[in-house]
């Protein structure tokens, strides 16, 4: 048999369920199913923390039914997701306590990813550089701040609801060895965010201290484009140890990117390196390299504030189809150019004691 999707989800559909006692396919087990271009399969199992003994011979037995197909490789990653308990509230409540920035208990560093504009790859570059930190050993959590457009959760294949046992403290989702948190898990893929700035500083402070992260080396804020409440909100209340800014080599992007460097030179965050993303894109049929963007504007700008340029990652359209599908290049196609050239970034912030 060929390994198909529909192969895969025909075989999995044999798999039963012990708690509904229909197959894992109906009773939503399954998350974030991808059948790579080589044939190598990869998915997730959602299952309750305490059934995660039940689940393990279930977990084996998908595995098992896929190889048969003849897929080259399977990864079946089971992961947790919460009970339909009613979310915890995240609107403001009251007055904040203490003034001035704070550390968050157990996390070691914040690092904020950044871009002047929107659609310049800001969060792509997150959830890779997360998944990235997490191969090279590092505890990593990854906070996705940009509420008025969360991507997190469907760039790391997390769904569910995260639990909250006592309705004020938040437990995180977790995947590919990242500790994620989002208001996307809070709302519906269609449900619009309609916050004015009080309600957006209340969420982002709650997530950031009633979560249990747990010990991490490093929390990644991924942050909304421009120089909002959001990015005042972090610097202000939680000690941000540096920012990196993303952007597209073009002139316009670049324009936007600027604004976001004074930003955070007014807020006293510092700026550890600038990411050219979209650099340049070589044709998949004849090998020709071209510049679509423009090339070469990011690593002037860096030179001209004095900080490094720590990538330029090529516009390919692999990471695009590894976010859709929920899993980012650097777990999909770990072996792959793209997936290098986020794991320099992390090799190099890891070396110079950033992450």
């Amino acid at each position: 048999m060929s390994t198909t999707r529909d192969a895969v989800l025909t075989a999995l559909k044999t798999i039963t369920d012990p708690v509904s006692d229909t197959d894992i396919m109906s009773a939503g087990l399954v998350k974030a199913l991808t059948v790579g271009d080589d044939g190598a399969v990869r998915f997730v199992m959602e299952v309750s923390p305490s059934q995660a003994e039940l689940y393990g011979p279930v977990r084996e037995a998908a595995e098992q039914a896929v190889k048969a197909l003849g897929a080259p490789s399977v990864s079946v990653v089971m992961t947790a997701h919460s009970t339909p308990a009613a979310p915890p509230d995240l609107k403001p409540q009251r007055k904040s306590e203490p003034s001035g920035p704070q550390k968050i208990p157990g996390v070691d560093r914040i690092l904020a990813i950044a871009s002047g504009k929107g659609g310049v790859g800001k969060s792509t570059v997150a959830s890779n550089l997360a998944c990235a930190l997490a191969a090279e050993g590092r505890r990593v959590g990854l906070l996705d701040a940009d509420v008025y457009g969360p991507s997190q959760p469907r760039m790391l294949g997390v769904s569910g609801r995260p639990a909250s046992p006592d309705g004020k403290t938040i437990l995180p989702m977790r995947n590919f060895g990242v500790t994620m948190m989002s208001i996307g898990l809070m709302t519906n893929d269609d449900q619009a965010v309609v916050w004015r700035g009080p309600m957006l500083m209340g969420a982002l402070q709650q997530m950031m201290s009633q979560v249990q992260w747990g010990a991490l080396d490093v929390l990644i804020v991924d942050l909304p484009p421009g120089t909002g409440d959001v990015q005042m909100t972090l610097a202000q209340k939680a000690h941000v140890d540096g920012a990196i800014v993303v952007s597209t080599p073009q002139d316009v992007a670049l324009i936007d990117a600027r604004k976001g460097i004074d930003m955070f030179n007014q807020l006293k965050t510092p700026i550890i390196g600038m990411i050219e993303n979209m650099s340049t894109h070589i044709c998949s049929n004849c090998g020709h390299e071209e510049h679509v963007f423009g090339h070469g504007g990011v690593a002037a700008e860096a030179r001209k504030i004095g900080v490094p340029l720590l990538a330029e990652i090529p516009l390919h359209l692999d990471i695009r189809l590894a976010a859709d599908g929920g899993a980012p290049v650097v777990i999909s196609k770990p072996d792959s150019p793209q997936a290098e050239a986020f794991r320099a970034v992390a090799r190099q912030l890891v070396a110079d004691g950033k992450a």
